[in-house]
């Protein structure tokens, strides 16, 4: 830099030589960030040949900082120069604002590679088809994320001249009254941690509550909200601290889905009711899509005020809830058939009338009406 110096007054002189100092380092800015592109972009170009979960979050993540990172220092460098011979007060503040940028652009990429792994951590060309799961991943990331910036404002603070050491002590005076101010902002915040902790359910998957009127499919889990798309298709907005206080269920994590259906015979078909049971059971044992290592229970249960009723207790092998509707409606169908193949019907509500042996109902011969005279 020194021969810079004397080589740039040699050429324009003393008074002039800062100028073409400022547009010499610029130009050098402007050279040293276009190479750094070329190169980023090279190496980038290889990092896609291979699905790298590291290198790919790396270089994705470092490009956009890296290119700035070299106009700040060159700019920076050119404005204390520009500073010493002016002595102007603004240009005092060139060194703090270059220590905050370097701070934010380091930030600003831990932040972007943070974000590019927990991507790629659920993307099943990264993982061997096996991605992570995404509730726990984005816990992770949003957990990185605010450590990084957090720390990130304490090195600001820091290289300002403010206490940190202060800072924190006011911040423990402080937080009882920021506690009581925010509880429920806090208790969103822990509700959310027990999700993550407790993994009662994960992004994607459909839960349902008997304690409340909240039903649908996951769409992300947050640190105050949780987000539930509806079986209609509306958001619902779930405060975190609520799933500490209600029961939840989780249906996506059902192993069986369950055929439970009573179906009821005519009264005048007793006598074949065993043999359609009977075969009932041995059509139910032998259907491919339901699953024999659950119950199956088929029995003849009640005398019923209009039938008999037998009734069908088994489970499918799937859980999908498309497919289950459609094993279900091929059972019952073949119920039916059985039912019919044995000359039965199935009942459906009748009210019989009996009357006493020796009374008779007449019909009562109308007389005609006299004509009007």
């Amino acid at each position: 830099m020194v021969e810079l110096k004397i080589w740039l007054t040699e050429v324009v002189g003393e008074e002039h030589y800062w100028i073409a100092y400022v547009f010499v380092v610029v130009l050098a800015t402007l050279v040293a960030a276009y190479i750094l592109r070329l190169v980023l972009l090279k190496v980038e170009r290889r990092a896609q040949v291979t699905k790298t979960l590291w290198d790919d979050a790396l270089i994705g993540a470092i490009q956009r900082p890296a290119r700035w990172l070299v106009w700040l220092l060159g700019l920076s460098l050119a404005a204390e120069v520009a500073g010493r011979v002016a002595d102007v007060e603004i240009f005092e503040f060139v060194a703090p604002a270059r220590s905050l940028g370097v701070i934010a652009l380091f930030t600003w990429f831990l932040v972007a590679f943070v974000s590019r792994v927990e991507a790629n951590l659920m993307d099943p060309s990264y993982t061997a088809n096996k991605p992570m799961d995404p509730t726990t991943v984005s816990a992770m990331g949003k957990l990185l994320r605010i450590s990084v910036i957090i720390t990130a404002v304490l090195v600001a603070l820091q290289s300002l001249g403010i206490s940190v050491a202060g800072v924190m002590a006011f911040g423990g005076i402080g937080g009882l009254a920021v506690g009581f101010a925010a509880k429920d902002l806090l208790a969103n915040f822990f509700g959310g941690l027990m999700v993550y902790l407790d993994r009662q359910f994960a992004v994607g998957e459909w839960i349902r509550s008997p304690d409340q009127n909240i039903e649908g499919v996951v769409e992300d889990i947050g640190w105050r909200l949780t987000r539930i798309r509806t079986f209609d298709k509306r958001p619902l907005y779930v405060p975190n601290s609520t799933f500490t206080q209600i029961s939840v269920e989780n249906p996506s994590r059902m192993l069986n889905r369950r055929i439970f259906e009573t179906i009821g015979v005519r009264y005048a078909d007793a006598a074949k009711l065993p043999a359609i049971v009977a075969e009932v059971k041995a059509m139910i044992q032998a259907h491919e899509a339901l699953d024999m290592n659950q119950t199956l229970i088929v029995n003849f249960n009640a005398f019923a005020s209009s039938s008999l009723d037998f009734f069908i207790y088994t489970f499918t092998k799937t859980t999908q809830w498309v497919e289950y509707h459609e094993i279900k409606q091929d059972v019952l169908f073949r119920v039916l058939e059985i039912i019919e193949s044995h000359g039965a019907e199935v009942a459906f509500p009748t009210s019989t009338i009996h009357l006493p042996d020796g009374i008779k109902v007449d019909n009562p011969v109308r007389k005609p009406e006299k004509e009007p005279a």
